[in-house]
């Protein structure tokens, strides 16, 4: 496992460096992580917060040799570092906004190209594989290092923590169905947008899809047995084994959670607070 170093570029595999931010916390773990791919022609993966010395890092180890800046997702630690590289060095910005602000967007990133499903950016070093992924939120891509087996996991996979999922624009089922889709391709290692690098690819996304449907089975157990109740009692209940000071951001997923529920049939909302069971 290469530890974490923040400022510094760090090789974790034949084609990519990564350079991790000094914005750790509780949200965002150890920092966020930039990844760089490439030596002659360099992509960045995920600038990063808009954070100065962090932005100089990446033009430190890139260079005149930046030429694109993709975005797994457009948080407010992920892509706000994207403008200032892209004046610095003329790079093409890379990704996808979303629409309508959430409150939770960095809307000042403005793509040139926005990808599709199992689009390839190619060069003569590397090919990066765009894969749509929705669920932490609607525009959120990883991209597939293909030459390393390399998943770049953005927000969509983080080492040591699960993510949480914010309605509207993050959707339990499609993070679930993402997760699984995940597995259709040939992956040796994950490198997620905040922690160390996975070296376990399968057996983490198979404990990721596992844990949520295990939480899943605790918010039907729990309001099937209440029959209704607002989400503040909710959350306490299903993430009674969740320190209390982070059932605040639990809240979000628990919504997520039974919404999910609700296209099934088996829950209903009566208002924005309060939910009954339905099967």
């Amino acid at each position: 496992m290469v530890p974490i170093s923040h400022g510094k570029p760090i090789r974790i595999s034949p084609r990519v460096q990564r350079i991790t931010a000094g914005n750790s916390g509780p949200m965002t773990g150890p920092g966020t992580n930039t990844y760089l791919v490439g030596e002659r022609e360099i992509a960045v993966v995920d600038p990063g917060p808009a954070e100065p010395a962090h932005i100089q890092g990446i033009l430190d180890a890139a260079g005149d040799r930046l030429r694109w800046i993709l975005v797994t997702h457009t948080h407010p630690d992920h892509s706000p570092a994207a403008q200032a590289l892209r004046e610095a060095t003329g790079a093409r910005l890379m990704g996808n906004t979303l629409q309508p602000d959430d409150g939770f967007q960095d809307m000042g990133f403005v793509t040139e190209h926005a990808f599709t499903h199992d689009e390839r950016l190619a060069t003569d070093e590397f090919t990066l594989r765009a894969i749509h992924t929705p669920g932490h939120v609607d525009n959120h891509f990883c991209y597939l290092v293909e030459e390393d087996g390399l998943l770049l996991t953005g927000d969509h996979i983080m080492q040591g923590s699960t993510v949480v999922i914010i309605p509207p624009h993050g959707r339990m089922g499609a993070y679930i169905r993402s997760l699984r889709l995940l597995l259709d391709y040939p992956l040796k290692a994950l490198g997620p947008g905040h922690g160390t690098v996975i070296e376990d690819p399968v057996a983490e996304i198979n404990y990721l899809v596992q844990h949520r449907l295990q939480r899943e089975a605790k918010v039907v157990k729990v309001l099937s047995a209440v029959q209704r109740g607002n989400l503040e009692a909710l959350t306490r209940q299903v993430y009674d084994d969740v320190d209390p000071g982070l059932h605040p951001i639990a809240r979000y997923s628990l919504l997520a959670h039974l919404i999910k529920l609700a296209e099934e049939g088996r829950a209903a909302a009566e208002d924005e607070d309060h939910w009954v069971w339905r099967s």
